[in-house]
């Protein structure tokens, strides 16, 4: 089964970071990751630009409105995800863990199955 890992945390924390800090944290986390994409169990990964960055679109009564910024007022921010393919629920629950064990900025990781329902094609 194919799940996403939903990685949120105190934009204000991991933006405060030095670049030294975070590229230490940023090869932490590829530890991680190697392990799981040496066997192909990896799919894409990002990581997002901070909520300052974001634009968002809402509809209102029938009429799209475009926003600077994030809609929803949090104390986490929504920073990046994975995508692994795993056995089960406790892997991927695993995975998470391990990721939280290198990431000094706390935060959450939400674990949700993925149902892929229009695949696409890269013509080579």
């Amino acid at each position: 089964m194919l799940y996403a890992i939903l990685c949120y945390a105190s934009e204000d924390v991991v933006c405060s970071w030095s670049k030294e800090q975070d590229d230490e944290v940023m090869a932490k986390l590829l530890n991680v990751q190697d392990k799981y994409a040496k066997v192909g169990r990896l799919g894409p990964v990002a990581r997002l630009l901070p909520t300052t960055a974001a634009t968002t679109l809402r509809k209102v009564k029938g009429e799209s409105i475009v926003l600077d910024g994030p809609f929803a007022e949090t104390k986490e921010q929504f920073l990046g995800f994975y995508t692994l393919e795993c056995n089960d629920l406790d892997e991927a629950v695993e995975f998470a863990r391990e990721l939280s064990e290198v990431n000094p900025s706390g935060g959450s990781y939400e674990i949700r199955p993925v149902s892929v329902f229009n695949p696409t094609k890269v013509a080579v």
